[in-house]
């Protein structure tokens, strides 16, 4: 289930430019520029409010534009985010600390009302859309390689994969909480973009993601791997930030920045 965390934020400013695809699943497509044909893409995972919220749309254009490749996100939540955009919140930053009584109306207003949601794309059905779009892709267009980003539950979902054979690349951004066997399994590079404060991936957790990664470093099937922590952050920075923090706006930019470095070094066509 989603944190209270996962429920504060704001929007971005700005409008989307690409497409909703009916004929891929409903997903939205952020076309590479100019016309070009891609020859690498992007899978990109959002937070729980899915497609509905437009900042993934607005990061997936820039994404698209930056790297000069597709960026398609999946409907993985079947058409029922896991948290309405009306329940968009200010984010806290670092140092702000969850009360009893947020906690107390999280349970009540959002998380009881929202189980049906959190049912219908639990982690091993909503992965199965992600593999749907995935195969869709690989059956209909020429991709050489796939990169795949996540954010709070997307970020979680892209660990998973990045122990697949479905991407060559992953950027894992505050993800929901993940299991050391996941990370275990990582086959392939991964860049993590890490909050100072994280309600839902706790820096001990962190440091242990880091440490079974480290732990492969001088054996055979090395995997390249990067964490960066961003002072002054909480969840959700590198999805929902409030830009008129200065600190939490540079942490959003650059967590940004890291993805387009990360793929452009990982993902070479």
């Amino acid at each position: 289930m989603a944190c209270p965390k996962c429920q504060e934020g704001f929007v971005l400013p700005g409008e989307p430019i690409g497409n909703i695809e009916q004929d891929f699943l409903g997903a939205y497509h952020a076309s590479a520029p100019n016309g070009e044909t891609s020859q690498r893409a992007l899978i990109f995972l959002t937070d729980g409010f899915g497609l509905p919220l437009k900042n993934c749309k607005i990061m997936a254009d820039n994404l698209a534009k930056r790297l000069e490749c597709d960026v398609w996100i999946p409907d993985y939540f079947g058409g029922k985010p896991l948290i309405p955009v009306d329940n968009l919140r200010a984010p806290d930053r670092a140092g702000v600390k969850m009360s009893i009584l947020d906690w107390i109306k999280f349970v009540l207003f959002t998380g009881i009302p929202n189980i049906p949601a959190f049912i219908h794309s639990r982690p091993a059905v909503a992965d199965k859309r992600v593999i749907s779009l995935i195969d869709l892709l690989n059956s209909t267009k020429e991709y050489k390689k796939l990169g795949i980003v996540g954010y709070c539950f997307g970020g979680s979902a892209a660990v998973r994969f990045a122990g697949t054979e479905f991407v060559q690349s992953a950027v894992i951004c505050h993800p929901g909480g993940c299991k050391i066997s996941e990370v275990e399994a990582i086959k392939v590079p991964t860049s993590w973009a890490c909050a100072e404060e994280d309600i839902f991936w706790s820096h001990s957790q962190r440091l242990q993601c880091e440490a079974v990664l480290a732990g492969k470093k001088d054996k055979e099937g090395a995997i390249e791997y990067e964490f960066k922590d961003y002072k002054g952050t909480s969840h959700g920075f590198a999805a929902r930030p409030n830009l008129n923090v200065p600190e939490v706006k540079l942490a959003y930019e650059e967590a940004f920045e890291q993805t387009v470095e990360w793929f452009s070094k990982t993902l070479v066509v």
